[in-house]
């Protein structure tokens, strides 16, 4: 089975004191600054530079590689030997919880990680027209993903939500916050819906939904409806074949 490269970008590192993380001969730099012996913290959008070298002398000359979360990345020719650098850019959703791993070619045991912690807030923003039938089913979905996580709530026109009431139901899976009603009541359920997510790191961010309950509709099931049409249309047909043939044998 051929190998499986991950391309990251090389890219050349600012004059700066880098904090590294070292393990057994081999030191990992990184812009931002390692923090916590093995976390390298950034937004999305950013760059992270890193670069792998070796701590001692016999290994200076050895071939580096790179993982990312165990899959190797191609690497350029000038980029192995005793020293080699990485470029992740810009830094998406991806690469969150990413491990990227240098260590000898020769020897795997050999190496040092860093481990991207990613922060992003949910981008809540704007607003949604809704409409649902009286007594139909009605769903709100909003998304929360965010690191670090955020705080959720929903309001209906302007006030807190009350759950004890209206027979609402919300979920959270951590990805979306769900705002449901089994059966709409128009009297209860019609108008402006917030969903609301705040946080130290990301702030208050919220999505309105403006819904509208109309009339219920009465719906005809269609099958059933053109099966009927056909059986009594072959109950005519059998009808008028019976006649007529009642009619031919009287005239002969």
């Amino acid at each position: 089975m051929g190998k499986m490269f991950w391309v990251v970008s090389v890219c050349l590192f600012q004059l700066v004191v880098y904090t590294a993380a070292q393990t057994g001969g081999l030191v990992v730099q990184s812009v931002p600054p390692v923090i916590g012996g093995d976390m390298v913290k950034t937004k999305l959008k950013e760059i992270v530079s890193l670069t792998c070298e070796s701590a001692a002398r016999e290994e200076a000359a050895m071939e580096l590689e790179w993982l990312r979360n165990g899959v190797q990345v191609s690497l350029a020719e000038g980029n192995k030997l005793g020293r080699s650098s990485l470029c992740v850019s810009p830094v998406t959703l991806k690469d969150h919880a990413a491990i990227f791993t240098c260590q000898l070619k020769g020897d795997a045991s050999v190496n040092a990680s860093v481990t991207l912690d990613i922060t992003y807030a949910p981008g809540l923003s704007g607003s949604e027209e809704v409409s649902v039938e009286e007594e139909a089913e009605l769903a709100l979905e909003c998304n929360v993903h965010a690191n670090p996580v955020v705080s959720v709530s929903w309001q209906q026109h302007g006030k807190a939500l009350d759950l004890s009431g209206g027979k609402f139901v919300v979920t959270n899976d951590g990805y979306k916050s769900r705002l449901t009603v089994l059966r709409v009541d128009r009297s209860m359920h019609q108008g402006t819906y917030v969903c609301v997510t705040s946080s130290d790191v990301h702030g208050t961010q919220s999505q309105t939904f403006n819904v509208t309950v109309t009339d219920k509709t009465i719906k005809f099931p269609l099958m059933p409806m053109i099966a009927g049409l056909v059986v009594v249309f072959c109950t005519i047909l059998l009808a008028v074949v019976s006649r007529w043939k009642k009619i031919t044998q009287c005239c002969k």
